[in-house]
């Protein structure tokens, strides 16, 4: 009898498995907020994307903090974004809104997944690429697929803060869903906070904000999140002018080779 010569894995450690259960996590919240939008509890379905969106900011963090990356869990949170903040957004944004009140709302709510899809596959290619110019470490290319859904999900927020039928309607609702898709199929760069510093002298100044912005998050959250969502795409020509500032003076720096 012929032994398998491939290796078994007979067991793995627990920061292998621990970020991996993270993104199932949120992987769940998405598809739990499908079922609250076909059920008609949309509060919920909203709920459900934000929470998928607090999972996937935790999952990369605890892999590296446990030192426990891995390809495996890079393509799991691949799929797990796909579904949380592509699929969940656009079948949420179709039932409660574009199924009727637009005859093609249905190619709008496709555009997220699809987008959001594209968006995924060029981050991963770019993986490989190598390192990027240093100009490139305070941005992402294109918006971030959890941003998407957020500038997605603007519309029904302001809906649940204000009961107007406005927020409903089909132009309004398409007008998100196409600048969410067209912000994540895009190379603009939009702001990342990960290498992000504050100085010491301004750590007291953002705890007030803090605290401001959770009180405000308490008294009137729908306004106060959507409100962040849309400063959040107002960041993006900041962002575009910024980026080409720094892409300037960086390039700057190299000489010009001098003819002979």
């Amino acid at each position: 009898m012929l032994k398998d010569s491939r290796k078994r894995i007979k067991d793995l450690p627990l920061n292998r498995i621990a970020p991996n259960l993270v993104t199932l996590f949120a992987l769940s919240s998405g598809v739990t907020s499908i079922r609250f939008a076909m059920e008609g509890k949309f509060e919920f379905a909203v709920f459900s994307i934000l929470m998928a969106s607090v999972f996937d900011a935790l999952d990369g963090r605890v892999a590296r903090m446990l030192r426990g990356t891995s390809d495996f869990g890079a393509e799991l949170d691949s799929l797990s974004d796909v579904v949380c903040f592509g699929v969940a957004p656009g079948l949420l944004m179709y039932f409660w809104a574009l199924g009727t009140t637009s005859p093609v709302g249905w190619i709008f709510a496709l555009l997220v997944p699809i987008c959001c899809a594209l968006r995924l596959a060029r981050f991963n290619i770019m993986l490989d690429e190598g390192p990027q110019p240093s100009y490139w470490k305070h941005f992402f290319v294109g918006l971030p697929a959890p941003g998407g859904a957020y500038i997605a999900l603007v519309p029904i927020m302001l809906y649940f803060h204000s009961g107007n039928e406005f927020f409903r309607s089909g132009p309004f609702v398409e007008a998100f869903l196409f600048i969410s898709a067209f912000l994540m199929a895009s190379r603009l760069p939009t702001i990342s906070l990960k290498h992000f510093r504050v100085p010491v002298r301004f750590v007291v100044l953002l705890l007030a904000l803090a605290g401001f912005y959770a009180g405000a998050l308490v008294y009137k959250p729908w306004l106060t999140v959507s409100t962040t969502f849309v400063l959040y795409l107002l960041s993006v020509p900041l962002c575009s002018y910024v980026f080409l500032k720094l892409k300037a003076k960086e390039e700057g720096k190299i000489p010009e080779k001098k003819e002979a």
